[in-house]
């Protein structure tokens, strides 16, 4: 298979930060070892690359969109009304912001990609299956396949938990969907060559006629060399570990409350990672619980040290697009439980972790505790199920994997041929 050249735009992605940009860089910088690549990136990513040791002009391309990015970006910031929620405010304007990236890009590249110096142009950020793309219908003019994706968000919040969707201020979660009718969207999925859902909610989302061009693909990965520790699973009490941020839709309260018996008891131990607003309540009220840790946020090396501890990753979240915390947790060899709903419930399966099922806050209550209750009698099922978790992300969920999977729908664009299956697909 002869290596594709591919234009890679991800306007999100820097390796100093965490989450999407985190993602973006981390897969354009695997996709590398498997084709010839160029990067554009949004500018602010600029001298996050260069101190990585990338050549501006060789291996990537800073384009400037911030005449129109930062002002919508501040008025982002004020309409959130607090550090990290209003993610669907965010993405709305994220979405009125990025047209303007685009067509900078166009007038950097859009004469190479005409005369055909690009086998394929990638979009792998923005994520948000909301952001069309106005160059996708001017590469398929130009005969070269765009890929879109893996794309990923939107997730509904749960019908029994509405008062945590209005405590993280999404109150245009329920207008979501009106993204759907505009003209952009359509004319992207269908220039499109390959789109990759990284949820079955976003795939839901793709109309059917699109079906053929459609491909599972989560959007998490981890890197190895950043999870070489290897849980102990040392006899004693269940370890439990929470990694998070304290918001009420990840439900770090109701896991501690599920807890509790087996905590004073003796019978479990449970570490607490992250800050966010519930963190002082939590501590207030539970703070002197025997085997209760809480560790407020941690760097990324002592978060894996505290979670390479744990016999059993708790993640009651009831709204994960992604669930990146559970592949990172498998890598270590410590088994998740998680609730059956969006991107944990999909990562997670039998023989490589445990779910209950999406109830109101009681149900959920409840099904923790049991679970518990079962896990902690059950340590050699713990080790086993562990071990296997990290067996199968370091099979299908490092980056050098997922390029590896993404090499093939290259091959597969370019060469023809069968239709390649990247991952296991749930029904899309």
């Amino acid at each position: 298979m002869r290596r594709a050249r591919v234009l890679l735009i991800a306007e999100a992605a820097n390796p100093e930060w965490v989450s999407v940009p985190l993602i973006g860089w981390s897969l354009a910088r695997a996709l590398a070892e498997v084709a010839d690549v160029h990067v554009v990136t949004q500018i602010r990513n600029r001298a996050a690359f260069l101190r990585a040791g990338l050549r501006e002009g060789d291996d990537f391309t800073a384009i400037d969109s911030e005449a129109v990015a930062g002002p919508l970006w501040k008025l982002a910031k004020a309409l959130r009304m607090g550090e990290g929620k209003g993610w669907t405010m965010l993405q709305a304007l994220n979405a009125a912001a990025y047209p303007a990236f685009e067509r900078r890009l166009w007038k950097r590249f859009g004469g190479e990609i005409t005369a055909g110096k690009w086998d394929i142009v990638h979009r792998i950020t923005p994520l948000s299956p909301t952001i069309s793309s106005p160059i996708a219908p001017r590469c398929r003019a130009a005969g070269v396949a765009f890929v879109l994706g893996p794309l990923n968000g939107g997730v509904p919040w749960p019908a029994a938990f509405r008062a945590e969707m209005r405590a993280e201020r999404e109150f245009l979660a329920p207008l979501r969907a009106a993204y759907k009718a505009l003209p952009g969207r359509r004319a992207t999925l269908a220039a499109a060559s390959a789109i990759l859902a990284g949820s079955r909610h976003t795939a839901s989302e793709i109309p059917a006629r699109f079906g053929d061009k459609l491909f599972w693909l989560p959007e998490n990965a981890i890197d190895p060399a950043r999870f070489s520790h290897v849980a102990a699973h040392a006899p004693g009490p269940l370890r439990i570990a929470f990694v998070g941020r304290m918001v009420p839709y990840k439900g770090p309260d109701m896991l501690i409350e599920a807890a509790l018996p087996m905590l004073r008891a003796g019978r479990a131990r449970l570490d607490m990672i992250g800050d966010g607003p519930l963190l002082a309540g939590l501590r207030a009220a539970h703070g002197g619980t025997p085997g209760l840790t809480f560790h407020g946020w941690l760097a990324h090396q002592a978060v894996q040290d505290v979670l390479g501890e744990a016999t059993l990753l708790a993640l009651p979240s009831v709204r994960e697009f992604g669930g990146g915390v559970v592949l990172e947790a498998m890598a270590l060899g410590v088994a998740p439980l998680v609730v059956d709903y969006a991107g944990p419930g999909e990562l997670v399966a039998p023989g490589i972790g445990f779910k209950i099922p999406l109830g109101d806050r009681a149900a959920i209550v409840a099904a923790l505790r049991s679970e518990l209750e079962r896990l902690a009698d059950a340590p050699e099922l713990l080790a086993e199920t562990g071990a296997a978790a990290r067996a199968h992300v370091a099979r299908h969920f490092t980056w050098q994997a997922k390029a590896a999977q993404i090499a093939r729908l290259y091959g597969w664009l370019l060469d023809g041929g069968a239709r390649p299956e990247l991952l296991a697909s749930p029904q899309l």
